[in-house]
């Protein structure tokens, strides 16, 4: 009885702390615009049970749980800073306030947060107006995380969604979708239909939903918009000369494309090349979900161990461009039902990857085999390196950019023998690493790297807005 006794009472007391944390995280993120989070598991507005479930997940990263007692005296402290607008991962601050060998923590806190600490509130960004243009699977968890960062620094203001006139209670059904999703479960807050203003409401976001059948019927300084960035989710247009459609909108600014781009527009991968973005730019896309996995990991093989050539295999949920039962298809084996088969496919992925990496232009081959899941996907990167490694190598290395290094808000990594794709549900990565499935021998480097191909790829959107809107709070720990 002792034993059961002490497991519960570890529970409870580690219950109340986390309680005790909730009012604190809100505060330095509603009076300092700080956004707190661990190893990309955003902490705001969530329950006790989530933060202790943060810091259980904290293991697959380091192996070990991490205490609340020691993130606890850690938000205790920053609340007494005057912080200015930041993100801070609680997880990464406290290793490195353990490694620094500090004895006071005030002291080392002020010292790592020296460019914020005093600044209260200060460096939120001037709000950038932002529309939707679709509202499909990737537009819902787009407008989902922008509502979720609407008081924080971030400076994104979702101000409307357009879509086409559906039949019969549209503006209903659209905010009921907006509501509940079947793979990523309830949205976090409250949401409210307009129907007189033809507007929803989520958490306080006033979103006006504009309907139109083409980019040229919106005149978005109607509702007073002004040099907003319309990302364009329908991946109709992929062109300069067809997405060019949106600029001749008035109101529009720039436009983002949630799909690869052809021809000579740019195809960004946060973190590999949004360096590339200048101000001249009005048309821009954020690649694909496959290309943002495979590139940031790519990027880091190629700079540790060089590649000479390699293949990538994606293992793909199926996506609403498959039909749910056999039917005609303008695409070949596409037609055949997509939760009924494993469909052989092409990407271009491995080729776009060239793209935000030229060093690898023509290194890379690449094909798709479309699986009955309905999100997360694998790539399987084959890769014929410069030289030799090993397994236990390869994967310290991975493993301590997934942690340390600069990509690693895009490279996750884990090393367990029980996760399967639905673990991978609501990642935030680019892509993870699963380090015990990677295979080495000499040269050849075979990597098997899961990805959210829905949140996953939407995250790394957001990243890309807030870079556009220059609205990408400090970060801290600093890599």
């Amino acid at each position: 009885m002792a034993e059961v006794s002490k497991h519960l009472n570890e529970w409870i007391d580690r219950e109340a702390m986390a309680e005790t944390m909730i009012p604190l995280i809100g505060r330095l993120y509603r009076e300092n615009n700080v956004v707190t989070g661990i190893y990309g598991r955003q902490l705001v507005n969530q329950s006790a049970i989530d933060i202790l479930k943060a810091h259980r997940f904290a293991r697959q990263v380091d192996e070990v749980e991490l205490p609340i007692s020691e993130t606890l005296p850690l938000v205790q402290a920053l609340t007494t800073l005057d912080l200015g607008a930041a993100s801070i991962d609680l997880a990464r601050l406290n290793s490195k306030f353990k490694a620094s060998g500090s004895a006071v923590l005030e002291a080392f806190l002020r010292e790592e947060l020296s460019e914020v600490v005093g600044r209260k509130g200060q460096g939120r960004a001037e709000p950038q107006d932002v529309v939707l243009y679709g509202f499909g699977r990737i537009g819902r968890l787009l407008a989902r995380i922008m509502v979720g960062h609407a008081s924080s620094a971030t400076g994104l203001r979702l101000r409307a969604i357009v879509v086409r006139q559906g039949k019969g209670n549209d503006l209903a059904k659209r905010a009921s979708l907006l509501r509940r999703d079947s793979v990523h479960g309830p949205f976090a807050g409250s949401i409210r239909v307009d129907e007189e203003n033809s507007a929803i409401i989520a958490n306080g976001t006033y979103i006006k939903v504009i309907y139109a059948n083409s980019p040229q019927e919106v005149d978005y300084t109607a509702h007073g918009i002004s040099d907003a960035v319309v990302v364009d989710n329908t991946g109709i247009w992929r062109d300069q000369e067809s997405l060019s459609q949106h600029l001749q909108s008035k109101g529009a600014g720039r436009v983002l494309l949630t799909a690869p781009g052809k021809g000579e527009i740019k195809n960004i991968v946060y973190g590999v090349n949004h360096g590339q973005i200048d101000n001249a730019d009005t048309l821009l896309s954020a690649a694909s979900c496959t290309t943002n996995a495979i590139t940031p990991v790519a990027k880091l093989m190629a700079d540790q161990y060089g590649i000479d050539h390699g293949h990538v295999e994606t293992v793909h949920s199926y996506t609403n461009d498959q039909n749910l039962i056999d039917n005609f298809h303008k695409g070949e084996r596409r037609g055949r039902s997509a939760a009924l088969n494993m469909v052989l496919t092409e990407t271009g992925a491995a080729k776009a990857v060239a793209k935000a990496l030229p060093e690898l232009a023509g290194k890379l081959s690449g094909n798709a085999i479309r699986v009955p899941t309905p999100d997360v996907s694998m790539a399987i990167l084959n890769l014929e390196l410069e030289r030799e490694t090993t397994k236990e190598e390869l994967n310290r290395f991975l493993r301590r950019e997934s942690l340390e290094g600069p990509l690693h808000s895009q490279v996750d990594y884990i090393d367990s023998a029980e996760v399967v794709s639905t673990d991978f549900v609501g990642s935030t990565a680019a892509g993870v690493v699963d380090g015990l499935a990677t295979i080495v021998n000499g040269k050849q480097a075979i990597l098997y790297v899961w990805y959210d191909n829905e949140f996953g790829y939407s995250a790394q959107v957001v990243r890309v807005l807030e870079h556009i809107a220059q609205s990408e709070p400090p970060k801290f720990p600093k890599v």
